[in-house]
């Protein structure tokens, strides 16, 4: 939100910074010391998708705690439950995956980020070289976990001398029936430095494996994690006002992200070449932990917040208007923000997760004289759906 205070905010997005899938831990990390046996079980991962069944299914608990205050004064935000990705349809070159956060009854979380069910298309086939390596010092381990014993590999990235976090994973060596996640059977990462501290556990609870002729029908994209869907968003800023386009796919346990001018001459989504994969068992723990950052929804706490409705296409949806004043330098300007009332509201149906929990709209206005406000800027959702095409 606009009005939390720097502090907390430099804080927060310091330590984010360093979770998995940002740049910082990344070029930070060491490298493991085995590459050819990596590349061999992320081979074998990938190739899994193939033979991918529906029923076939992982689930993890999971426990996060946060507070930046922790020498006292702070808040202390917990969270745990469970996670589990399952294969509910199988069309070849697409295997649809359900997405879940419960809680330990496997009863819907509270938390609304994490209170609905999502759905995503996964691409089994290859169209283009895909890989992340595990990120770490490498050590060989025997984990027990869901009733097997695993041969598997850790890897520890620490980050803690630089302010950053204590990072581990541990993969099965054969991924075997954990292909959905790479074979992780462990993940955990400990808060460090900017006044910052915590920690999240992803742990494996157990695995199925679907049965050979099992079918079930292509579910629709009402609820889409990403992959398979796209929105579009006008941004009225500077001279030239534009329509980005997001595109989200997923292709052999890997998700797809790109952003870019509409491109009326080309089919949508259609170009995914250049874009960083991002290994899909980093969601189990970056969904949970933006959750818990972020705390309940909707995000709106100023004094100024009105109801209203949202529109775009024709689709009309209950929303929140935040609006803000400051004054710099003797010029004054209002800042709004629209966020979704309830962003699993039906109007939303095809709406990627991301865009849920964004401003729907944003806009600054100058303050002239006589009070009238002038149009400076702002950003709007004005379209989104699936690209899929014949596929639901």
């Amino acid at each position: 939100m606009r009005h939390t205070t720097l502090p907390i905010a430099a804080l927060l997005g310091a330590a984010l910074s360093f979770l998995p899938g940002c740049e910082s831990t990344k070029s930070g990390s060491p490298s493991p010391s085995d590459p050819q046996a990596q590349e061999s079980t992320s081979m074998k991962a990938a190739d899994a998708w193939k033979r991918a069944r529906v029923g076939d299914r992982v689930t993890y608990s999971f426990s996060g705690t946060q507070s930046t205050e922790p020498r006292g004064g702070g808040t202390l935000r917990t969270l745990g439950g469970q996670v589990t990705l399952e294969v509910v349809a199988v069309q070849q070159p697409w295997v649809w995956v359900r997405l879940a956060f419960t809680d330990e009854a496997g009863k819907p979380l509270a938390q609304t980020r994490l209170a609905r069910e999502l759905l995503f298309p996964v691409r089994a086939d290859t169209t283009r070289p895909l890989d992340v390596p595990h990120a770490g010092e490498v050590s060989a381990e025997k984990p027990s976990s869901a009733g097997r014993t695993w041969e598997a590999s850790r890897y520890v990235s620490d980050q803690r001398p630089v302010d950053g976090p204590l990072r581990t994973r541990v993969y099965a060596n054969e991924p075997g029936p954990l292909y959905l996640t790479r074979g992780l059977i462990d993940a955990n990462i400990t808060l460090s430095g900017f006044g910052a501290a915590g920690g999240f556990q992803l742990t494996l609870r157990e695995f199925r494996e679907g049965s050979a002729g099992a079918n079930a029908p292509v579910p629709s994209l009402e609820r889409p994690l990403g992959p398979g869907s796209y929105y579009d968003r006008r941004v009225d800023v500077g001279p030239s006002p534009s329509v980005q386009r997001v595109c989200f796919a997923a292709e052999r346990g890997y998700l797809l992200r790109t952003e870019a001018p509409v491109d009326a001459n080309a089919a949508p989504c259609s170009d995914f070449s250049q874009v960083e994969p991002e290994p899909l068992e980093e969601v189990l723990i970056n969904l949970p932990w933006e959750a818990l950052s972020s705390g309940d929804w909707p995000p709106a706490t100023a004094a100024s917040v009105t109801r209203g409705t949202f529109t775009a296409e024709g689709r009309e949806v209950p929303a929140l208007t935040e609006q803000s004043t400051e004054n710099v330098e003797g010029t004054q300007r209002v800042f709004s923000q629209t966020y979704a009332a309830d962003p699993w509201a039906p109007g939303f149906a095809g709406l990627p997760y991301e865009a849920r929990f964004q401003p729907l709209a944003s806009s600054t206005e100058r303050v002239a004289a006589g009070g009238k406000r002038e149009p400076e800027g702002g950003t709007r959702i004005v379209r989104w759906g699936s690209w899929l095409g014949g596929q639901k």
